[in-house]
């Protein structure tokens, strides 16, 4: 058997009084491309943070390239492989510049300045921002603030991606310019996104937060009045007939 790139082992998140994630067991192989979803507040960004060290379980196991990560120093080493994109862009973006900015992971993981530079050049040419490397970043737009903070994981070379609502702020040309780049690229992913059709082109599989705990969820498409089709989540086991006491819903 294949030893996952990162595994929790009956995980548990307290905040407060208020258990937000409970006996959570995972495993995300290598190629893995997981849609975690689940309505806002489930606890998705929680469980990306607990992946790389930024809150800590109250309980559990959390294993990340074969060895357990309990302390700062594990962790230290797990973000150096793991690329994580926050939610909000301007948690990752602090450098006067793009180039600045999206140079800054390379050379923190030891990279000569002339090689972070080269990394953080190709890396923005890949993702059309060329011409954005001496922009300031602060007066970017939303848009390309969210393509800008990609650019700063996607330059450290990680082996696995975590993406927090990748397509927020893109229009619709360039979510679809941003999935065929990602659709190319080896890493395992986790993607957290209430953006249907950038899940259904991307998953391999998917997992549903649902009261703390995961159960495995199917994407797919249902076809509608209006001549189209959306993609929706189920539970997998709603689709065999048998009853979980989750709610069905269609998000639009």
């Amino acid at each position: 058997m294949t030893t996952p790139l990162i595994e929790l082992q009956r995980v548990r998140f307290d905040y407060h009084d208020r258990t937000v994630l409970r006996e959570l067991d995972f495993r995300l192989a290598p190629g893995d491309r997981v849609a975690l979803i689940g309505s806002n507040g489930a606890g998705k960004t929680t469980l990306l943070h607990l992946l790389v060290g930024l809150k800590r379980p109250s309980a559990g196991r959390i294993l990340a390239f074969g060895c357990e990560r309990a302390s700062e120093r594990d962790f230290h080493q797990v973000r150096a492989r793991v690329g994580l994109l926050f939610q909000d862009s301007d948690d990752q973006l602090f450098c006067p510049t793009v180039l600045e900015d999206v140079a800054f992971g390379p050379l923190n993981l030891g990279r000569s300045p002339e090689q972070a530079r080269a990394d953080a050049l190709e890396t923005l040419e890949h993702l059309g921002l060329a011409d954005f490397a001496e922009r300031i970043t602060y007066r970017l737009s939303a848009g390309e603030k969210r393509l800008v903070a990609l650019a700063t994981v996607l330059a450290m070379r990680p082996e696995v991606l975590l993406l927090d609502e990748p397509t927020n702020g893109l229009d619709e040309a360039t979510a679809e310019r941003l999935i065929a780049h990602l659709d190319g690229l080896e890493q395992a992913m986790i993607l957290v996104s209430h953006d249907w059709p950038f899940l259904a082109r991307l998953a391999t599989r998917a997992v549903r937060l649902v009261e703390g705990r995961l159960v495995d969820a199917i994407l797919h498409s249902h076809a509608h009045a209006h001549r189209h089709s959306h993609p929706h989540p189920h539970a997998a086991d709603e689709l065999t007939g048998t009853h979980t006491g989750l709610e069905h819903r269609h998000p639009h």
